[in-house]
């Protein structure tokens, strides 16, 4: 789903989910999501990142560890999804965009998504190969 600059990534999640997750992940952007009128009737568990400010103010107890510890592990399930906007970015050049309408900025980037599910899975596809039969 593409959407216009000016509008947030919060503002849309209720679009972006099909009502049967039990468990969400979001970057720090997404903070307060779970209180938004058109989110409080999903029923999933909301894992927001917590803003940078708050934890590099977290304490250096035990307590603190175990909290920066479930940060690292929501951070490391986010970066799994994050690596397909890696590879848009980087290894086809999509960093800015011209506007051509939503419609045809949306298809440009189904385009590329699909490409690169296909330059993330090529890695793999070609180790089997050299393998060779046995």
């Amino acid at each position: 789903m593409a959407t216009a600059a000016n509008e947030s990534d919060v503002s849309q999640t209720h679009k972006l989910l099909h009502g049967e997750e039990t468990e969400v992940l979001g970057d720090a952007g997404y903070q307060g999501v779970e209180k938004r009128e058109e989110n409080r009737d999903n029923k999933a568990t909301w894992h927001i990142a917590m803003k940078r400010s708050k934890r590099k103010a977290l304490p250096k107890n035990r307590l603190g560890k175990l909290l920066e510890k479930l940060e690292r592990a929501k951070a490391s399930i986010r970066a799994k999804v994050e690596h397909p906007f890696h590879v848009v970015k980087n290894f086809f050049k999509h960093r800015k965009t011209r506007y051509r309408g939503l419609a045809k900025n949306e298809a440009q980037l189904f385009s590329l998504f699909g490409l690169a599910n296909l330059f993330m899975a090529h890695r793999p596809l070609l180790a089997l190969h050299a393998r060779g039969a046995s």
